[in-house]
């Protein structure tokens, strides 16, 4: 198989079937180096996939280009409502962006201050991406992102706060586990306060529910059934999310700091801490958003009536969300 398979619209280049497949498929969604993409580069792009669904492509233009278009397209751009997504809350955006939040919550020897300051960006850092990349085929009012904004902050502080205080308050540590145990403190924080960003930031799909798709891409009814799949499968990759970015690190570090060199060099902690963060979150990233495809599928026995009667496709489609 070419690098570049023959171009089809609105599809992957890569097996969305296979994990390996949806792995490579995400590599691509989070490809920083979409972030410097121009307004102009964006318009090409934009304009070379109008024309090739109207097929007045120009002579030359390869598949590779097609691709590259999409690609630049669908980083930038949200699929339901056709607006651009701001920057920092793109999915590739998420891992430059939300590092130093990350290097933050992992910083030992935290107050009760910082601690919830670090608490409070990462969430509302996460609430922000949870609105910017949801499934929108359906209007959300305000009121829905400040609930889950605040849902989110709330638990996450509570946990966070509440671990330090039973761990301070555990006599028999001795310091130097004391410091280890509260290193992992931000994983059961971020892991809770990330299913209830998600299910609160996208209450309004379950209520209202989503639009489920046919084979040719046509809307054919509203589904709450596919809905709640669509929330329970992004809230088990935000909970996958957190494992290797926000306990690896407590680990590698640890080690890294008996190290003659951090001992000598205590100044050099900080970046070496930065960039363990860094190679673990690029990692996780994409094994997690990995785990389901965007476009997920679903048989019409599952949802409601109403879906079953409206088509004769057997599996319908809808989009998960990120």
């Amino acid at each position: 198989m070419s690098e570049y398979p023959t171009f089809q619209h609105g599809e992957s280049r890569f097996d969305q079937n296979t994990f390996f497949g949806r792995f490579r498929h995400f590599l691509d969604v989070i490809d920083p180096s979409t972030l410097f993409v121009t307004e102009k580069r964006l318009q090409e792009s934009v304009e070379l996939l109008d024309r090739f669904k109207q097929g007045t492509l120009p002579p030359g233009v390869t598949d590779a280009q097609l691709w590259q278009a999409q690609k630049i397209k669908q980083a930038i751009i949200h699929p339901d409502t056709g607006e651009k997504i701001l920057m920092p809350f793109r999915m590739s955006g998420f891992i430059p962006f939300g590092t130093p939040v990350v290097v933050g919550l992992l910083l030992p020897n935290q107050t009760l201050v910082s601690t919830i300051f670090w608490q409070w960006l990462n969430q509302s850092h996460n609430a922000c991406v949870n609105y910017c990349n949801r499934n929108a085929t359906k209007p959300a009012p305000v009121s829905k992102f400040i609930q889950g904004y605040f849902g989110a902050v709330t638990s996450a502080v509570s946990i966070a706060v509440g671990l330090n205080v039973l761990i301070q308050k555990a006599s028999h540590f001795s310091p130097t586990t004391r410091l280890l145990v509260q290193r992992f403190i931000p994983f059961p924080a971020v892991a809770s306060a990330n299913v209830c960003n998600v299910v609160l930031m996208r209450h309004t799909e379950l209520s209202e529910g989503i639009s489920v798709l046919d084979n040719n891409g046509n809307v054919v009814g509203t589904s709450k059934v596919a809905a709640r799949h669509a929330l329970l499968e992004t809230a088990v990759t935000r909970v996958v999310l957190p494992m290797p970015i926000l306990l690896l690190p407590p680990m590698i570090m640890a080690v890294l700091e008996k190290l003659p060199l951090l001992q000598r060099q205590r100044r050099l902690i900080l970046p070496v801490h930065s960039l363990v963060v860094l190679t673990a979150f690029g990692l996780a990233l994409p094994l997690a958003i990995s785990l389901f495809p965007q476009m997920s599928q679903i048989s019409v026995n599952q949802l409601e009536p109403e879906i079953a009667m409206a088509t004769d496709c057997k599996i319908v489609t809808y989009n998960k969300g990120l």
